[in-house]
């Protein structure tokens, strides 16, 4: 309700295009007003009843981050005025996604950014105006005239809970793009793109489903992770209790969000993310990170797999994942669901953490997950205990000593949403000097900068989400960010490598077939992907024959080229060979021992069938470390 900082109408459309190389969207509450407030409140009225969602005020922001003034010393970032979607438009929206710019089957290298509805900023009711004053009448409990307030899910653009909406890439223009129609009101919790195979994923808060779409926005299918899922990991199925957010019902209470109709916590999918060839998301309070693969044709490849579960002082959900082009995780917690009354809060803050895992290379058999024990944490704000995290984490280029941006090296710097960032009374003379104190918006911080390092965080940059300072005790008010970051070069590790390929496998001349004996393996799909080691190979073999092994043995059968395998495979998973000194692009034979690991156990000799795998390696470049992606 003060003058903000931002200069400019919501959503001014710019010349060519509004999202660039470093552009970084944020989602958070758009704020309030009392309308028609210059005409006074009787007595005895409490401004509060008579306060609503301010839908002339943006619910999305995208920002110019491309220079930062200077080096970074916790100072606050005062950037060009930001590209704003009014809640008006939108309504309030968390999760977010970029596509990959693809124009009628063209690249124009600049994407459009999709934005799902939420319930994380609150729930907001209202009954029709009972006292003539022109305002509706604010509701706590649930009552049968009840709607949504105004701003709470784009209502006035058709828009509803499960509501993903679309902002063009070039005009700016705001869409709607899918509906789930069956969320009653949890909303959406976030939102994935994958680039392969052109498909979007939402997480549904209602049903605990992930849902799968085309790039029209169509719904093709949805995964239930309560009931296909856990069984993976030795759970009991947990299927949606049918639970529905009813605002016409008495036992709805706005500040209550145990009656908002969330599924239940043990299928409650947060988090999602696509990243080499899976999906990954997190599940629950007691936050488990997850992955299901994507087949070759885009479906869910029904191979559900546990992650990890996340070790964090607080048993928080992690409500934002992201991935660097090192193989590194990067998971964003976000407190407990609040909404008071007077929209001060709408998570518990102060103790959310930003956190990443790292693979173990090679991977350790005597451990269950793939993944290091043991996480690395960043300082996220002043406040003590430096965990002020919203929920919100991506990656961003690398930035000079100066501040200025540098897209020839990828995933160098973390973004995250937080809290009261640099409110810290001890610390208040010394960050006087560096903008207002009572910053809620995004920290950025060069990935390398793990704790001890950057405690307290001087070492990072600071941009507030609306460019207002005279809200210091706001919880929750900053939701997710993305930053489009179009990386070029070789792939990130653990990321899929487009192309490549395989050709049918045949009978090497030194191991002739006894008799007219079909192949002992086929080949279903072949993955290729950049690790610390070079190139991996993930095959995916059939025994048609019958033979029955359960593992290979691999060497090289092209002059120059080294190829290794692990002694042992894990049941369900690929066979995984590593690929070294070759050409890109070139075609590799790969010669084959296919085995039982229990004949190989007795010891002595035991029967192999020998095959070579003609292997069509990418066109793409494994040497680390690189820059870009």
């Amino acid at each position: 309700m003060s003058a903000g900082l931002w200069l400019g109408g919501a959503s001014q459309a710019q010349e060519t295009r509004i999202i660039y190389p470093g552009s970084m969207a944020v989602t958070g509450f758009p704020g309030t007003v009392i309308p028609d407030f210059e005409q006074g409140l009787p007595p005895g009225v409490d401004p509060v009843d008579e306060t609503f969602i301010d839908t002339s005020q943006a619910s999305l922001r995208i920002f110019d981050v491309s220079r930062l003034g200077g080096p970074a010393s916790g100072q606050l970032v005062y950037t060009p005025p930001p590209f704003e979607v009014t809640a008006g438009q939108i309504g309030e929206v968390f999760g977010l996604t970029y596509d990959d710019g693809v124009r009628d089957g063209v690249p124009s290298g600049i994407p459009n950014l999709y934005a799902a509805a939420t319930s994380l900023h609150g729930i907001e009711i209202v009954t029709p105006d009972a006292d003539d004053d022109g305002r509706p009448e604010r509701q706590r409990r649930g009552t049968a005239s009840a709607t949504f307030m105004d701003g709470q899910f784009g209502i006035e653009n058709g828009g509803g809970p499960g509501t993903i909406w679309k902002v063009d890439g070039i005009t700016g223009a705001v869409s709607k793009f899918a509906d789930i129609d069956t969320n009653s009101g949890p909303g959406i919790a976030n939102l994935a793109f994958d680039p392969i195979h052109r498909e979007f994923f939402a997480s549904d808060l209602d049903t605990g489903l992930i849902h799968r779409m085309d790039p029209d926005g169509n719904l093709i299918d949805s995964f239930d992770h309560g009931v296909a899922g856990r069984p993976a990991h030795g759970l009991a199925p947990v299927a949606d209790d049918g639970a529905v957010m009813d605002i016409h019902a008495a036992a709805f209470d706005s500040q209550d969000p145990k009656t908002w109709g969330y599924t239940q916590d043990e299928r409650r999918v947060w988090a999602i993310s696509y990243h080499g060839g899976r999906l990954y998301y997190s599940v629950g309070e007691k936050a488990e990170i997850w992955s299901v693969g994507i087949a070759s044709d885009g479906s869910f490849a029904g191979d559900p797999r546990w992650e990890l579960t996340v070790k964090a002082d607080q048993d928080y959900a992690v409500t934002d994942i992201a991935f660097d082009n090192k193989g590194f995780l990067y998971l964003a917690q976000r407190g407990p669901i609040e909404n008071r009354y007077d929209y001060s809060g709408f998570a518990s803050s102060g103790k959310g953490e930003v956190i990443r895992y790292q693979r173990e290379d090679p991977d350790d058999p005597a451990t269950e997950s793939v993944w290091v024990e043991v996480p690395q944490e960043y300082a996220i704000g002043f406040p003590q205990g430096n965990r002020q995290s919203a929920g919100g984490v991506d990656l961003q280029y690398r930035y000079d000593a100066e501040g200025n941006l540098d897209t020839s090296v990828c995933t160098d710097t973390v973004v995250n949403t937080g809290d009261k960032l640099r409110d810290n009374p001890e610390l208040a003379e010394r960050l006087a000097a560096g903008g207002p104190l009572a910053v809620h918006g995004v920290q950025l911080t060069p990935s390398a900068l793990v704790k001890p390092a950057n405690v307290p965080p001087f070492g990072s940059w600071f941009v507030d989400f609306d460019g207002y300072f005279e809200d210091p005790d706001v919880e929750g008010h900053v939701g997710d960010v993305r930053v489009w970051r179009p990386c070029e070069g070789r792939a990130g590790y653990y990321e899929d490598i487009p192309g490549g390929g395989y050709l049918p496998p045949f009978y090497p001349p030194d191991f002739p077939p006894p008799g007219n004996l079909p192949p002992c393996i086929d080949v279903e799909d072949v993955q290729y992907f950049c690790t610390p080691r070079g190139l991996q190979a993930d095959l995916y073999l059939k025994d048609p024959a019958g033979f029955g092994g359960d593992s290979i043995k691999a060497l090289s059968k092209t002059p120059g080229v080294g190829v290794t395998s692990p002694i042992s495979h894990a049941p369900g998973k690929p066979y995984t060979i590593d690929i070294t000194g070759h050409n890109p692009g070139e075609t590799v034979n790969v010669g084959l021992c296919f085995y039982r690991k229990s004949d190989r156990d007795k010891g002595g000799y035991y029967p192999c069938c020998k095959m070579t795998l003609p292997l069509r390696t990418p066109a793409v470049s494994c040497e680390a470390p690189r820059r870009g992606r």
